[in-house]
């Protein structure tokens, strides 16, 4: 399928989100990337197809929703987009010319990179993995921690931070740009204005705000079509609500289904981090960091330190928050593998078995919603099979390619399945320590 031009005069908002756009999937390969050597940064996606906005009328995207999300003093015109498209995937913002946005939010792998934990600016990995920017302006927070409310906050911290795009500082990225010439007539037309730093973070967070993702199965099936989605993913919508206990966290309320972003937008220890990291400890040293008033620069720990695993907590100082991340979004979650903060998850059936057993048991900040479900193998299959109707139109090819890939991976590899555990009592936690 070859893409349809959108509407050509783009004089309004509406003209812009209301024109006949048809984004086509290209033909990436999903599974992850290949490995890099040494010290190389990641190479930067091309702009292509989808990374195009998304036009407002979609199935299944709340109009009122969606408008609650644009700032009065940032609205979605034509040239704040295109100028925020070109920022995103600017390599000359990063401290050497090589990593952009993009380059850890790739269009093609639904504004994801594909790798357990993102690599940056020389080849530095960090701690933790990219989620997608897709619908990333419903977030009530950013970042898997939440340690930014705003887009225009978010946009700031990678540029800056030395194992992402590693830039001196905002001001040393803007003057990469300042002269030219392109630039300068792209900053005057959306804002009236030289290239400036406010503004540079204004179109990036307008462009993100283009990326609602919603048209997938699913949502043509709660419209009413119920042909869309198989068979399979209604007991898996089912059991999502119900013996699965997704809801509790996927969903604004624990009591009406949620058909819309699918996260309570809070933040959750699920045990997680106590499979790669000796959390106690590492919390131990925290608090007494914190007792000499030396924990600083908390992006600096989110991405460079093992400090990254102790989450929400780097935040609020509290002790509910002790490796706690992110409950995140669930539309077009079969393109965004590998899985959780950590990527340590490969496949949505290694993240199923590890609600399914009640994983982390060793971990005495652990969720008391965690706990083994009973889940049967065919229960687990409706219940990922439900999660892919989860995938976007544009993105529809690449997810039968995933879901295929995925299956394969499932059947000769299950490192979280312990159907023992699932099916029998809850394991006794241990108790939190004290400092």
């Amino acid at each position: 399928m070859k893409p349809v031009r959108a509407a050509a005069t783009l004089a309004t908002v509406a003209l812009l989100y209301g024109g006949a756009l048809v984004i086509a999937a290209d033909d990436a390969v999903y599974g992850g990337p290949p490995a890099l050597p040494p010290g190389q940064s990641p190479p930067l996606p091309k702009p292509g197809p989808l990374a195009a906005p998304r036009p407002a009328q979609q199935a299944g995207l709340p109009a009122a929703l969606m408008a609650s999300v644009i700032p009065p003093t940032s609205p979605l015109t034509p040239a704040a987009v295109a100028l925020g498209q070109k920022l995103f995937f600017e390599p000359r913002l990063s401290g050497d010319g090589t990593v952009a946005c993009a380059s850890c939010h790739d269009p093609a792998r639904a504004f994801t990179d594909g790798r357990p934990q993102s690599i940056g600016i020389g080849g530095k990995v960090g701690q933790r993995n990219a989620p997608t920017v897709l619908n990333a302006m419903f977030n009530k927070t950013q970042f898997w921690d939440g340690r930014v409310n705003t887009l225009e906050q978010q946009a700031a911290l990678p540029i800056t931070n030395a194992f992402e795009m590693g830039a001196a500082n905002l001001a040393a990225a803007v003057a990469k740009i300042a002269g030219d010439a392109d630039y300068q007539v792209l900053f005057r037309q959306a804002y009236g204005r030289d290239v400036n730093e406010r503004d540079m973070l204004r179109a990036i967070a307008t462009y993100e705000r283009t990326l609602a993702s919603f048209d997938a199965p699913f949502d043509r099936f709660i419209a009413g079509d119920k042909s869309a989605v198989s068979d399979s993913a209604k007991r898996g919508w089912e059991l999502f609500n119900t013996k699965a206990r997704c809801n509790l966290c996927h969903a604004l309320s624990k009591t009406e289904r949620d058909t819309t972003l699918f996260t309570d937008n809070k933040f959750h220890n699920i045990g997680i981090g106590v499979i790669h990291h000796r959390v106690v400890p590492l919390a131990e040293q925290a608090e007494h960091e914190l007792a000499q008033g030396h924990l600083n620069g908390i992006d600096q720990a989110a991405i460079e330190s093992e400090m990254s695993v102790l989450g929400r907590f780097l935040i609020t100082h509290r002790d509910d928050d002790v490796a706690s991340f992110k409950t995140p979004g669930l539309r077009n979650v079969l393109l965004t593998a590998p899985y959780f903060h950590d990527g340590s998850q490969a496949t949505l059936w290694d993240v199923a078995d590890h609600y399914n057993h009640g994983d982390g048991v060793n971990d005495p900040w652990l969720s008391d919603r965690m706990q083994p479900l009973a889940m049967t193998e065919p229960e687990l299959d409706d219940l990922v099979a439900f999660l892919a109707s989860l995938t976007s139109a544009p993105y529809k090819e690449q997810g039968e390619r995933e879901y295929a890939r995925q299956l394969a991976l499932s059947k000769v590899s299950r490192p979280q399945r312990d159907t023992r555990r699932a099916f029998g009592p809850k394991p006794v936690q241990p108790p939190r320590p004290k400092f």
